[in-house]
């Protein structure tokens, strides 16, 4: 009987196998040889598709970044730039949220990796389409970046521990309920993100009519909306 033949080593496989490494256990846990024996191959085969550890990890990054929704920045969309920002914003968090231990690695920018540079690309595009100045286009595109991947970064509510007695209302008279807020880290989490988002593009709709410029096509912003 034949024995089975082992699947061949691909991009897609290594990409594949790095990333469950990367959401189970972390950065620190990716190598060349820790993937070559999840693969089963031996570790210079790696060499034939990355040049190294960095490279994989970009590809991880891509490959996330591939996840975030940017059908409302095409020219088609009837959304304007403020709900554009919005709905991406939220996409981008969610893609973010599903993978935590990738986001250092994504919050140091695009480089040279496709989909990241689409996401920029598609971003500065869709602020300058709809008036905003280039300069100030690219202020927004990293305003977003660090709002976004900042919060991903870590749970507000997850660093406050369950235990009651670690708040004695003597030293911390506020933090009384603290202990509840890990219960409910989702509810705090994605609450403070959507607060935060709206009382961004709330500011950026005031820079708006100070800085954008009348343009056809895709919808502006109401003035104060």
């Amino acid at each position: 009987m034949a024995r089975p033949r082992k699947p061949l080593l691909s991009r897609d496989r290594i990409v594949g196998a790095a990333s469950a490494l990367v959401d189970s256990e972390g950065l620190d846990a990716v190598s060349t040889r820790r993937l070559a024996a999840v693969l089963g191959v031996s570790g210079p085969s790696l060499y034939n598709h990355f040049r190294n550890k960095e490279e994989i990890l970009d590809a991880v990054a891509d490959a996330v970044s591939v996840q975030v929704d940017l059908s409302m920045f095409a020219e088609s969309d009837p959304r304007d730039w403020r709900e554009s920002l919005h709905d991406w914003a939220l996409s981008y968090r969610a893609a973010l949220a599903a993978h935590p231990h990738i986001v250092p690695v994504l919050a140091r920018g695009p480089g040279r990796r496709p989909a990241g540079l689409r996401v920029a690309d598609a971003v500065f595009g869709a602020m300058t389409g709809a008036g905003w100045p280039p300069a100030q286009a690219t202020r927004i595109g990293a305003l977003m970046r660090y709002f976004i991947t900042g919060s991903a970064l870590g749970s507000f509510a997850g660093g406050f521990v369950d235990d009651e007695t670690a708040y004695d209302p003597a030293d911390y008279p506020h933090l009384g309920q603290a202990h509840l807020l890990a219960d409910h880290r989702r509810q705090v989490d994605e609450g403070a993100f959507e607060t935060g988002l709206r009382a961004l593009l709330d500011g950026l709709a005031i820079q708006y009519e100070q800085y954008a410029r009348p343009t056809e096509g895709r919808p502006s912003s109401p003035s104060g909306a």
